[in-house]
């Protein structure tokens, strides 16, 4: 921790940081009548909004001695912040002075007695966060004289012209805190220095067991080896050696090194700026590409205090090497990225290569100036050429037309063009158009966890409408996307990102180019999507949202760009981190990782038998947990972040720690995340051509099997979308016409949803048989027997005919082994043979068989599920499990609970919070010995949910409580893929109605579909509701009732024992209740209640009555916040001031 001295010689540790907006009245606090001289009267919390960097710092005890903000253009009138720097050449003598190496300063304020110290203190930060950053600047428009502290650290600019602008102009430039450091060859004095940076920072054996390797390496005579070191005030704090002994066969082997060749084709434009013909052109880029030559970082290690200097070795090392054009530098996959890296060019890895390590590259044309400037009409052939390799090129070239032409799209959309230019040759073009539904991102997406959305004007959003970058100057794009905003007078830009299987409307049809994706992942932050509120439009009439927020738009997944971001690099991420299975659990901790704004994962896999869920349409037959539908999908940045690998893993090899695929394929892992989940598998019975899994001695459940050869064409076993989609398309073309029977085998609630989508495809009832395999006592599908009788009833009159307690015996009679022709079942002392023209497979849900032989034959604990302990460890350290696959290691002593109980979602948010500690440092690791002694399993508060269409055409939505599973030996536990059964006394209070009767509200009759009945437990906090009715149901309202007090929805179990809610539908669809409904009511309520808690116990009875009062005040003023702050998306409601 470094410390500063006040002006009476105290010395007092400070910390530097980077600014938040809750420091605002802090720092208003500090603005003394010398700050106002100088900056003007400042809006501070607009300034931290705006400002690309603002730092604060603050003392060990967290108090505020200090702030500054920065931003890439002056402050005031003085000049267009899209001019400052024609205006600043115009004026002063500032050579050297360009967008990439200047900030201004727009505001410093210190505590009194601290200024001179914190001033220092904060400008050294600055220079030592930003290795590009020379001068930063001082315009002021308001005083002529700079006061202490200011004028001992800014030294005025030279003014060219007299008088001039009327304004105060100085300079900090960074050598006067920040010493230049000197590179010089290595020598063997150095040898020492160097040892002891190696000893305090790596543990290289090659180094640490033979201390003489690295002094042959300082002495090294070899050509082409050079070794330097970072010098400053004749001590030594950094090395690297260099070699041109590059294997580059081994490199092309494994890595994409064939995406450089655009790389050397500008190159070599930027080389021969005279070349005319394309042919010749070509040849010398396929020239350059076939003989590439380059030098290699063998070692590089510097101290910390100076490892953001590190890049100052890169121009020094092309130096040495005036005739090689290509860095390159091999870093171990799971190293930290350190600062160099920022400035390289991370190239692609081979999927199949089998290296641990990281290739990065840096071409000679990165040492150029990157610069940004509108485009014009004169840039039109060259960026055509740029751009003409790559995918939609011809509707960036429609949209930069348009932008010559008009100005605007074809939709009237005010468009800006930009080229991104090296010594006038074009190596980028972006183009950018007005955002016009700035209305519905706010209310669609969570934007304001990063932006205060009142402080930027509705003209200062943009659309990335098009963005295209020579591969070789990627490490600038965050200049780039800076120098845009500038330009472009805007502070916010997005960029969406349509699934490829989801449709677009108005411009967006045509696509958006933007290449290399990897410049906006990096620069970006994904934002994620808000849950919404179903509104009844047609009843709040005029006092509906806006058409802008209800309209209908397919759904994209969106990033957005700001100034301040511009500036906050990200943790780069290379470690292999696979994910096997593309379950509720799975999505759901890709979806953590993707979200986490400060860290970019370049190494994210999800291994998945039908690729992912999101490309496959709803084709009916499953229930849903309403945990991501094809829309949600497409709002997650999973397109941008992860690659998908379609395949069946079936081996896992610890050792070389890599998966097998059935195709032979080998995808390698550094993390290994298991999330299959169940599978509904055919048990073994005669008639099918199987092999039973060699299990080494375990039993497998129900002796499932694996099929030896093909699948009979009219047998399907539904698990997934894909699996659904190939079963509908077959029906329609195959099944239909025909008069065959249809088999339905299974006992939870996915069997009458796949009836209800026979029946809609024009399956009459009566050629369906729906099969229950024999089930223990007191076991059922639905635990509400309304809901159960209304089924039955449907199925009755639609024919079908239901066979109960009936186990399959045999499959097919052996004289089409490509297609099934009947099943027999038997039980009940009885045996059924059913004609069979398509068998529709729902039973036995458990462990897929390959996951089961790969787990196995790994070594992998399993004892029926896979064995993890409380924070999703299996007992390899690198391979983490969560989800229906699992369950606790028996030395927890809690058989009855596993992560089948809870919420799958909930659970793959905490299996990232039990991975990410390993690559987030603002994380703190969870520690196991802490809860050793208890051995407690976690208990997760998300309710487990199950909707479907059901018989009859009813809407059924089930929501309950996570609840334990009954012991072994008790009536049957039907863990499903789709079971809505609860196993406990307290969830089956539909069934047996042995809770009071005024804790279950029920309205309206299953049979007539309308059907409502809300549980709430001993708090009278909703615990559990079902739902049945023929309209369809607004379920993203009807989740939000879960866990809220019942006085939270106007008195509800009171006014239902008054007889005042005869329909529980109607009542929360009322206009009173959407309030409740709007994703940030939990967060009021929280408040609420912090508010409401009395803060001492021993008040008299008049103080009791003030705090009552206040308390009460206070409740009404956060109440009357909420909605006007909301009130776009409430509008129904009043707010102060509306009246």
């Amino acid at each position: 921790m470094r410390s500063i001295k006040s002006s009476c010689g105290k010395e007092v540790p400070v910390v530097v940081r980077r600014s938040e907006s809750a420091y605002a009245d802090d720092i208003v606090g500090l603005v003394r009548t010398s700050a106002l001289k100088a900056f003007g009267r400042i809006n501070v919390i607009q300034l931290l909004e705006k400002a690309n960097l603002a730092v604060t710092l603050s003392s060990d005890q967290d108090v505020i001695l200090a702030h500054a903000s920065f931003l890439d253009y002056p402050m005031g009138a003085l000049v267009d912040q899209a001019r400052w720097e024609s205006f600043l050449h115009q004026h002063f003598c500032c050579q050297g002075f360009n967008p990439l190496n200047t900030l201004f300063l727009h505001l410093f304020v210190a505590k009194p007695g601290y200024s001179s110290g914190s001033l220092r203190e904060i400008l050294r930060a600055v220079f030592n966060a930003m290795p590009e950053l020379d001068h930063i600047c001082l315009l002021s428009p308001h005083v002529d004289k700079l006061e202490s502290p200011l004028d001992e650290v800014f030294e005025p600019l030279r003014r060219l012209r007299v008088p001039g602008p009327q304004c105060l102009s100085s300079v900090c430039l960074r050598h006067t805190l920040c010493p230049q450091l000197e590179l010089r060859p290595a020598r063997v004095e150095d040898y020492d220095d160097i040892m002891q940076m190696f000893a305090e920072q790596t543990c290289l054996l090659s180094i640490m067991d033979d201390p003489k390797f690295l002094l042959g390496v300082v002495e090294s005579t070899k050509e082409g080896d050079h070794t330097a070191v970072f010098e400053t005030e004749e001590m030594v704090v950094g090395f690297i050696s260099v070699t041109t002994d590059v294997d580059l066969q081994r490199l092309q082997e494994n890595f994409r090194l064939d995406e450089l060749d655009h790389l050397f084709r500008i190159s070599r434009r930027l080389d021969r700026p005279d070349t005319a013909d394309p042919l010749q052109e070509d040849r010398r880029s396929a020239e350059v590409t076939e003989s590439l030559k380059a030098f290699c970082i063998q070692f590089l290690i510097i101290d910390k205090d100076h490892e953001m200097r590190s890049a100052d070795f890169i121009p020094y090392l092309f130096r040495l090497y005036p005739d090689l054009d290509l860095c390159v530098f091999d870093v171990p996959t799971l190293y930290p990225e350190f600062p160099l890296l920022q400035s390289f060019l991370r190239v692609p890895r081979h999927h199949a290569s089998a290296l641990t390590s990281e290739l990065y590259v840096f071409h000679r044309a990165g040492l150029r100036r990157v610069q940004v400037r509108p485009a014009v009409v004169t840039d039109r052939p060259a960026v055509a050429e740029l751009v003409e390799d790559l995918k939609l090129h011809s509707s960036l070239l429609q949209d930069l037309d348009l932008f010559f032409q008009t100005r605007r799209d074809s939709a009237g959309v005010p468009l800006q063009a930009f080229l991104v230019h090296v010594q006038d040759h074009a190596v980028g073009i972006a183009i950018i158009g007005d955002e016009q539904d700035v209305e519905y991102i706010r209310a669609h997406y969570s934007i304001e966890n990063f932006i205060y959305f009142s402080h930027h004007r509705y003209d200062e959003h943009a659309l990335l409408r098009h963005f295209g970058l020579c591969s070789s100057f990627t490490p600038f794009s965050r200049h780039l996307f800076r120098e845009l905003l500038r330009l472009s007078h805007k502070s916010c830009l997005y960029h969406r990102v349509y699934h490829r299987a989801q449709g677009a409307s108005g411009h967006r049809r045509q696509g958006s180019l933007v290449q290399p994706l990897d410049c906006v992942v990096n620069c970006a932050v994904p934002v994620r999507p808000r849950s919404q509120i179903v509104y009844p439009l047609e009843e709040l009439g005029q006092n509906a949202p806006s058409a802008q927020i209800t309209e209908e738009q397919a759904p994209f997944a969106l990033s957005l760009i700001t100034r301040k971001l511009t500036m906050e690099p990200k943790v780069t991420i290379n470690s292999r981190l696979v994910v096997v299975g593309a379950s509720d659990c799975g999505l759901s901790f890709l979806e953590a990782l993707c979200f986490c704004p400060h860290l970019r994962f370049n190494n994210l896999t999800l291994v998945s038998t039908h690729g992912f869920p999101g490309d496959h349409d709803d084709a009916g037959f499953l229930s849903t947990s309403h945990a991501y539908s094809r829309g949600d999908l497409a709002r997650l940045p999973l397109s941008s972040c992860v690659r998908v690998v379609s395949g069946t893993m079936v081996a896992i090899n610890r050792k070389s720690k890599h998966i097998c695929l059935a195709g032979g394929d080998l995808v390698r892992y550094d993390q290994l995340v298991l999330c299959t989940g169940l599978q509904y598998q055919l048990p073994s019975v005669p008639g099918l051509d199987h092999a039973l899994p060699d299990t080494g001695g375990e039993q497998t459940d129900s002796d499932r099997v694996r099929f030896c050869r093909p699948r009979p064409s009219n047998l399907f076993t539904l698990n997934d979308a894909a699996d659904c989609a190939t079963a509908r398309r077959w029906i329609l073309d195959h099944f239909l016409q025909s008069a065959e029977a249809a088999v339905v085998y299974g006992s939870d609630i996915d069997v009458y949803t796949s009836v209800q989508t026979l029946l809609e495809l024009g399956v009459m009832g009566s050629r369906i048989h729906l099969v229950h395999p024999p089930q223990a006592p007191g076991a059922r599908v639905f635990t509400d027997r309304a809901v159960e009788e209304a089924v039955l009833v449907a199925l009755e009159k639609e024919g079908v005919r239901v066979h109960s307690g009936l186990l399959l015996t045999q499959i097919g009679d052996g004289d089409r082994p490509d297609l099934l022709t009947s099943a027999t079942f038997s039980g009940q002392g009885r045996d059924l043979q059913l004609p069979c023209g398509l068998f529709l497979n729902l039973s036995n849900p458990g462990v897929d068989l390959d996951a089961f032989d790969s787990m196995n034959s790994a070594l992998l604990v399993f004892d029926g599920r896979l064995v993890i302990d409380a924070f999703c460890h299996t007992n390899d350290a690198d391979i983490f499990a969560a989800g229906t696959l699992t369950k606790f290691s028996r030395c927890y002593y809690t058989e009855e609970w596993s992560h089948a109980s809870f919420n799958s979602k909930e659970v793959g948010q905490a299996l990232a919070g039990a991975v990410l500690p390993r690559f987030d440092a603002t994380v703190e690791p969870s520690d196991p010995s802490a809860d050793e002694p208890e051995r407690l399993v976690p208990i997760y508060g998300q309710p487990k949910i199950t909707g479907g269409k059901l018989p009859g055409g009813f809407h059924f939505l089930h929501v309950a409580k996570p609840t334990p599973a009954r012991p072994e030996g008790s009536a049957a536990n039907l863990v499903g893929r789709g079971s809505v059964t609860s196993h406990n006394a307290r969830a089956s209070w539909a069934l047996t109605g042995a809770l009071p009767q005024d804790r279950l509200l029920v309205t309206g009759s299953a049979l007539s579909g309308d059907y409502f009945c809300l549980h709430l437990d001993e708090y009278e906090l909703v615990d559990g509701f079902t739902c049945l009715s023929l309209q369809p149901l607004p379920v993203c309202n009807y989740l939000s009732l879960y866990g809220k007090h019942q006085q939270l929805l106007g008195q509800l179990s009171r006014r239902y024992q008054q007889g005042g809610v005869p329909d529980l539908f109607r009542f929360f669809d009322q206009s009173s209740c959407l309030a409740v409904y709007h994703d940030r009511f939990s967060d009021l309520e929280q408040e609420l209640l912090q508010i409401v808690a009395p803060q001492t116990e021993d008040e008299d009875g008049a103080s009791e009555r003030l705090a009552r009062s206040e308390r009460r005040a206070a409740v009404r003023h956060r109440a009357e916040k909420y909605l006007t702050y909301n009130r776009n998306l409430l509008p129904m409601f009043a707010y102060p001031g509306q009246l």
